[in-house]
């Protein structure tokens, strides 16, 4: 099956899911349970990683742009800009891809072998709508949260690490990420949080919901799940890049 027919099984899947609800209590308490299943159990991973990651930037920014021509007050603020526009959006993104996306690929592709899905559907209920919209909602309602989450603490982390280090003082760091702040990085990001949230959520749930076969279907399934969802972050950042900076 070619690249054409995915597009268009995806999106007759995402007008399935996005038919109204039959009873939206029900969809409210699965969203709050999505919300903690896939947002609130990866804020740990996101702020361990963020804070090495911080610390790994302000360290690199020093030793690569040591000059007598340069401010040190520069390291502060390429470690803030290089989190806010890449790293706290894109590359957590596809961490997440990694996390989020297979956990919903497999669980999807396990209720469809277990013929959970086609019972429900004999029920009468749209089960793509019940599946798979409060997982989208949830995880585009968490990733700008996990954005500024990871943020903050990168720059807590290039704060602990820059010192300790001895590359640049409290004074100088916290200097370099209060000047030349561009308030547009910020919305840039969200934007991108916000698109890739929605990849991250849609694509896994497409490649799980329609899993043919067994156990062995649905590993594949999961891991053709992550390496699609990051070739489309690249591919969206990519475009979002040359849209919102023309």
């Amino acid at each position: 099956m070619g690249v054409l027919y995915h597009i268009g099984q995806y999106f007759l899947l995402m007008v399935r899911v996005f038919k109204k609800p039959e009873k939206n209590s029900i969809y409210w308490r699965q969203l709050i349970l999505e919300i903690e299943k896939l947002g609130i159990n990866s804020i740990a991973i996101v702020a361990v990683i963020s804070v090495f990651m911080g610390g790994i930037i302000t360290l690199q920014l020093t030793y690569n742009m040591a000059s007598p021509l340069m401010p040190n007050y520069i390291i502060g603020l390429g470690n803030r800009d290089t989190l806010i526009l890449e790293f706290s959006s894109t590359v957590l993104s596809l961490m997440l891809a990694g996390k989020v996306g297979s956990n919903i690929a497999s669980e999807l592709g396990s209720m469809r072998i277990t013929e959970q899905i086609d019972s429900m559907e004999i029920m009468g209920v749209n089960s793509a709508s019940y599946l798979i919209l409060p997982k989208i909602l949830a995880v585009v309602f968490i990733s700008p949260i996990l954005f500024i989450i990871s943020v903050f603490c990168g720059l807590v982390g290039g704060l602990i690490t820059g010192p300790l280090s001895g590359a640049v003082t409290i004074a100088t760091y916290t200097t370099g990420i209060t000047t030349l702040f561009v308030p547009f990085y910020v919305y840039f990001s969200i934007i991108k949080t916000f698109v890739f949230g929605f990849l991250i959520a849609s694509v896994p749930s497409y490649m799980g919901y329609f899993v043919q076969g067994g156990a062995l279907e649905v590993g594949r399934a999961s891991t053709g799940a992550v390496v699609n969802t990051s070739i489309l972050i690249l591919f969206f950042d990519l475009v979002l890049t040359q849209l919102l900076f023309k």
